[in-house]
């Protein structure tokens, strides 16, 4: 009810440091100090909250994928991540498109996994998809989710960039929207507020599953993992009104995705890079190989040294477990002075790097 505890600062809004903001694991450690009676006062820097979950299973996901996915499942427990390797060749047989998951792939790699010893109890799938920023058709996902239930296997289906799907043209239809899942007890829709409201600071993310028995066990995790007070009521008063969201807030946003978006593709083309031209998401997959003496993943991850160098930022392909080297996953949500500022920078900066090709062509960069 104070004033002073419905403070937001813009600080908030964005991703903190991942052990918690500096001023918070200092009260932390003097809370502990104090209640816990250390003999010794306790250190912020060593404040941590984690949770171990020991497992012998292992789950599906086709790659490249947001690679934070491997630290969420493998390094917080020990289940593992079976990759279903995605290629940027299109071969002959059902594949239209680049990077394009099938039914027939997942199938190999569920066979694979088989032969390696590896109990499959599950399949990851990002729509929108990060990094390639693919929409999967309604029929894609029923093949999918058909796929899941004939081998028994749990399906995680994460929406969180669901309502940042900026081209008119193409729609995107969530797991939810379906009707009748093919197995409802085994598949678990994720979505948060971090993307689509650009409020990755926030960190309020949520499970929907009609599966009872997960429900109360993630239940069980709420002293690990709960949304303060405070932070629910402003976010429950942000959903329940239609009218600005619809009105204001969504046209807009999807507006200046439009517009960053395509100044980017546009920059892209200029320099003859192939990318992958989607219309969701925050990023564009875009392919560098040919700025690659050699194709490998140490050279790739020499290009990507040279970014950095320069305080460009972009994420390399092996971040995301993508089996082809040189392709980068390059965010242009940022306002547009901003974007035009970083070019100008990398213009000034990349005629010192040491390239297959001219320093010319990295000026335009």
């Amino acid at each position: 009810m104070r004033p002073d505890m419905l403070q937001i600062e813009p600080a908030f809004l964005q991703y903190p440091d991942w052990k918690g903001h500096s001023f918070l694991r200092e009260e932390v450690a003097k809370f502990l100090s104090h209640y816990c009676r250390s003999p010794k006062p306790l250190k912020p820097k060593n404040v941590s909250v984690f949770l171990l979950i020991q497992h012998q299973y292992a789950i599906l996901i086709p790659s490249p994928f947001y690679g934070v996915i491997t630290e969420d499942v493998g390094l917080y427990s020990s289940v593992k991540l079976h990759h279903v390797p995605l290629y940027s060749q299109v071969p002959t047989g059902s594949d239209v498109r680049p990077f394009q998951l099938t039914v027939e792939k997942l199938e190999n790699s569920l066979k694979e996994a088989k032969k390696e010893g590896l109990n499959i109890k599950a399949l990851i799938l990002l729509n929108p998809h990060n990094p390639l920023g693919e929409v999967y058709s309604s029929e894609e996902m029923i093949s999918f989710l058909e796929f899941a239930k004939m081998h028994k296997l749990h399906v995680i289906v994460d929406e969180i960039y669901m309502l940042s799907v900026f081209n008119e043209t193409d729609t995107f239809h969530s797991v939810l929207s379906l009707d009748g899942l093919p197995d409802p007890q085994r598949t678990h829709i994720m979505w948060g507020v971090s993307k689509d409201f650009a409020m990755a600071g926030m960190r309020v993310g949520m499970v929907y599953s009609e599966n009872r028995d997960l429900v109360q066990a993630l239940d069980q995790l709420g002293c690990f993992h709960g949304v303060p007070g405070p932070t629910q009521y402003q976010m429950a008063q942000l959903l329940r009104d239609r009218d600005w969201l619809n009105s204001e807030f969504l046209p807009e946003n999807r507006r200046r995705l439009r517009e960053a978006h395509s100044f980017m593709t546009e920059e892209l083309k200029k320099l003859d890079i192939p990318f992958l031209h989607r219309s969701a998401g925050f990023f564009i997959w875009a392919d560098l190989s040919k700025y690659l003496s050699e194709k490998t993943f140490a050279e790739e991850l020499s290009l990507w040294r040279c970014f950095l160098k320069h305080k460009v930022l972009l994420s390399c392909g092996q971040a995301f477990s993508c089996v082809s080297p040189g392709w980068f996953r390059i965010i242009f949500t940022d306002q547009l002075h901003k974007l035009k500022l970083g070019l100008s920078i990398a213009h000034f900066h990349f005629s010192s790097c040491i390239l297959v090709v001219s320093p010319m062509e990295w000026d335009k960069m």
